[in-house]
């Protein structure tokens, strides 16, 4: 039996693992369009590689795939992330767990995860070959037809395992198969705030704030990054992913709201004010910061409102208090544009799941073809669960059941 696997990524060597378990003997080549492999692999959570996601319910885990959850949450069912942990501890790689529940190998080192990938192909005697982009397939009921720039050739089965692209183009070789493609549009992206002084804080980081999105019913709570060129870290990150389509809706143009506490409304702020009134009424404004925010946040919200920050705490106008506290839970700010957080660039769109049987990963359109990773219409917010997704897909696209 011969297979043949497009896309040297972590979905499509994971897939040709996969179809060596199950079938010790088919012949398997992978074949990149690149001279690289694994280059998601290397780059992702800062070259640390992010490997999965400390999420052990499948139902659980599935909530966090913005487009895609009903379907992984089959999946998951199949192949989750205790099998993930426990594939690379048969194959020495020990990962562990950090506070946000993000998985990584113990070394920190994406190498790490390379090295196994590598060892284990040249094991299983997977072929490999590189700077081979696939021109197009040609499904029959003999088995499948992957063309090649230079060369034809024949195998029973193929796993499709490109990964996302940016443009539909990148997809019409799928649909000249009879595919659907949901169009693809950047999801895990940051946001620009080129007229807003607040990226003068640039590197500062907010543990717990708050943002929502106006005009939606979008929101996300926890760590905001301010950046020279606007704002990141998870919660905006998680955001873009949430609202990826409609962000492009509007254009990169909107407004968002940030609540700077994790405390929800201005009675909760109010009684939190009196209950430490005694300690900070004599203190300067600008020394007595009561909630806990970095100093230089502190400082800057309270010259946002025009407060002078030299006042002590019982000589501030009730006004101003109040503006202050506004400033606190419902600070806006303006938004034009994105940049592409690169550690885990990802784009939303793909492959139309319904055109794919999640018991296989095997295509509707097109016999004895399977599809795994992020060619499909899924993907989930940042902290390792896209690369759960091309483990699962690709686990269960290997099996190449019927």
């Amino acid at each position: 039996m011969k297979v043949g696997i497009i896309g040297g990524g972590a979905a499509g060597l994971f897939a040709s693992f996969s179809v060596k378990q199950h079938h010790p003997d088919a012949q398997v080549t992978v074949f990149e369009k690149s001279d690289k492999l694994l280059s998601k692999v290397k780059i992702s959570g800062g070259g640390r590689c992010n490997v999965t996601h400390a999420c052990f319910k499948s139902n659980q885990l599935s909530k966090f795939y913005p487009r895609g959850e009903k379907f992984l949450k089959k999946a998951f069912n199949v192949f989750n992330t205790i099998d993930t942990v426990e594939w690379f501890k048969d194959r020495g790689v020990e990962l562990h767990t950090e506070s946000d529940n993000r998985m990584f190998p113990v070394t920190n080192n994406s190498q790490t995860i390379i090295d196994c990938f590598m060892r284990e192909a040249k094991m299983k005697g997977i072929e490999i070959v590189k700077k081979a982009p696939v021109v197009s397939l040609v499904s029959s009921n003999l088995g499948v037809e992957l063309v090649l720039k230079n060369k034809i050739c024949q195998f029973d089965f193929v796993i499709v395992a490109s990964g996302g692209s940016p443009k539909l183009r990148g997809f019409e070789w799928l649909t000249k198969l009879g595919h659907s493609i949901v169009n693809p549009l950047p999801s895990l992206f940051t946001f620009n705030m080129p007229n807003e002084s607040i990226t003068s804080l640039m590197g500062l980081v907010v543990a717990n704030a708050t943002v929502r999105i106006q005009a939606s019913k979008l929101s996300y709570s926890g760590p905001v990054l301010i950046t020279h060129w606007g704002m990141s870290g998870p919660a905006i990150l998680k955001l873009s992913a949430w609202g990826a389509r409609f962000l492009h809706d509007q254009n990169y143009q909107f407004k968002i709201q940030v609540n700077w506490l994790s405390i929800k409304s201005e009675v909760e702020v109010l009684n939190l004010l009196l209950a430490k009134d005694s300690s900070i009424r004599k203190k300067k404004i600008c020394n007595a910061n009561p909630f806990g925010l970095p100093n230089r946040m502190w400082v800057y919200l309270l010259s946002k409102v025009d407060i002078d920050g030299d006042l002590p705490w019982f000589e501030l106008p009730k006004k101003k208090m109040n503006r202050l506290i506004n400033v606190l839970l419902n600070d806006v700010y303006s938004v034009s544009g994105k940049t592409t957080f690169k550690e885990e660039f990802v784009t939303s769109g793909g492959v139309d799941l319904n055109e794919v049987e999640v018991s296989s990963m095997q295509s509707k359109v097109c016999k004895n073809i399977y599809f795994a990773g992020e060619v499909l219409n899924i993907d989930g917010i940042t902290g390792g669960f896209n690369f759960q997704s091309a483990w699962t897909t690709a686990y269960i696209a290997g099996k190449l059941n019927p």
